[in-house]
């Protein structure tokens, strides 16, 4: 089965290629599915349940709280908005949580400046049993995603055999395209191939999916959030050459504002996340998400660093008998962003070391600008000793340039 499946791969990567010229840096938005997961029953809790309420006010919520401003775009749908499909076999929303229609909703995100992703999965039922997309109907559904105007689509695998996939994610790929629509693919082919080679062939996937899920989803717990990283860090050398422009490792949603992050950890999860160059979907309620929050999530510095154009993945570089670890990601202008990260639970660990021992070298000098205190450190050279207190599970995270380039800290 194995050797068939590669087969159809090389068949498939020889004839097509994405280059629909998207996703030139991560994308930023918000997602439903780890705040509301499949919450349908409006009747009981209509503000929080699967329906055009909820996205109009995230919509709304981002187009007038400084989040579409800071990068923030992509309002996504995820799983049980499906209601069925109609006579000629078109997938329908369910018309009472929808009852005007994803073109609709389309269209009002669209006024706000914003855009709007939708979800699907790869097999006879979504995820939460919804109907899928089966072979035949990929380039329907297609179609209709294009006719809603609809911006990204995320195609998940439940209820699908290898087979299917292999056939199914480069078949949507090349439907999508056909449209004429610029659309976003985000694929979960990886996540459900165990994501790693031999049975990801990521120099393909890159060829059919602009963001792809690798790994499990993320639950809303400290423990969660360290097990991806974990897996990231273990596989950094296959992951890190295959992201970039237009095709980016997802390791799934940010928890910040959500239940289960305290403030050091929702900090730690936002650093690491743009270190790592990946997608910042948000999945809170922005109604009533904290003003700490939101400038964790707002922080423009991170969001510079996290949209630099060079789209470069970061990687662990350092990893200490004291539980410290350094991670590093190249930047454009020959700037980096550092962030020494706290495994320890105990207390504030005072972190000593040197420029040189993060395998800098030459003799240009630096200044570091913390991105969460926005203080400066001036003068940094390779033996340059200093120390950086890290308080438990959490970060302190830098952005490192020479001095030459001091006023573009400041654009």
């Amino acid at each position: 089965m194995l050797l068939k499946t590669v087969l159809l791969l090389t068949l498939v990567a020889q004839v097509l290629v994405l280059e629909n010229g998207l996703l030139r840096t991560p994308p930023m938005g918000w997602l439903a599915w780890e705040r509301f997961r499949c919450n349908t029953n409006c009747k009981v809790d209509p503000k929080n349940c699967i329906s055009e309420r909820l996205f109009m006010e995230m919509a709304d919520r981002m187009a007038q709280d400084g989040w579409r401003d800071a990068g923030y775009t992509y309002v996504n749908i995820d799983d049980c908005w499906i209601g069925g499909r109609d006579d000629k076999g078109h997938l329908v929303p369910d018309p009472e949580r929808f009852p005007r229609g994803i073109a609709f909703l389309a269209d009002y995100v669209h006024s706000l400046g914003l855009k709007l992703g939708i979800y699907q999965d790869m097999g006879r039922f979504t995820c939460r049993g919804y109907p899928g997309t089966t072979l035949d109907k990929v380039v329907q559904d297609a179609q209709t995603f294009a006719e809603w105007k609809v911006d990204m689509l995320k195609l998940d695998g439940c209820f699908s055999t290898p087979k299917h996939r292999a056939e199914g994610y480069p078949k949507m790929s090349a439907a999508l395209n056909a449209t004429g629509r610029p659309i976003v693919f985000s694929c979960s082919w990886p996540a459900f191939e165990g994501g790693l080679p031999p049975r990801v062939n990521y120099s393909l996937l890159a060829n059919i999916c602009n963001l792809w899920r690798n790994y499990f989803d993320i639950r809303d717990y400290w423990w969660s959030v360290l097990s991806i990283l974990d897996w990231y860090v273990a596989h950094q050398d296959i992951l890190q050459e295959v992201a970039g422009p237009g095709h980016w490792n997802d390791p799934d949603v940010l928890l910040i504002g959500n239940f289960g992050l305290n403030h050091e950890q929702s900090q730690a999860q936002m650093a690491l996340w743009t270190v790592l160059a990946a997608p910042l979907f948000m999945s809170t309620d922005l109604r009533t998400i904290s003003a700490q929050n939101v400038d964790i999530l707002q922080n423009p510095l991170m969001i510079k660093i996290h949209q630099d154009p060079l789209g470069i993945q970061g990687r662990r570089i350092l990893k200490e008998r004291s539980r410290i670890e350094v991670y590093l990601r190249p930047l454009s202008s020959k700037a980096s962003a550092i962030v020494f990260f706290s495994r320890r639970i105990d207390m504030p660990y005072r972190y000593h070391t040197s420029l040189a021992r993060l395998n800098f070298s030459g003799s240009t000098t630096y200044e570091a600008q913390n991105v969460f205190s926005g203080d400066v450190i001036s003068g940094l050279q390779n033996d340059t000793n200093f120390t950086v207190t890290i308080n438990p599970s959490g970060v302190v995270m830098w952005y490192l340039y020479p001095i030459k380039n001091l006023h573009m800290s400041q654009q």
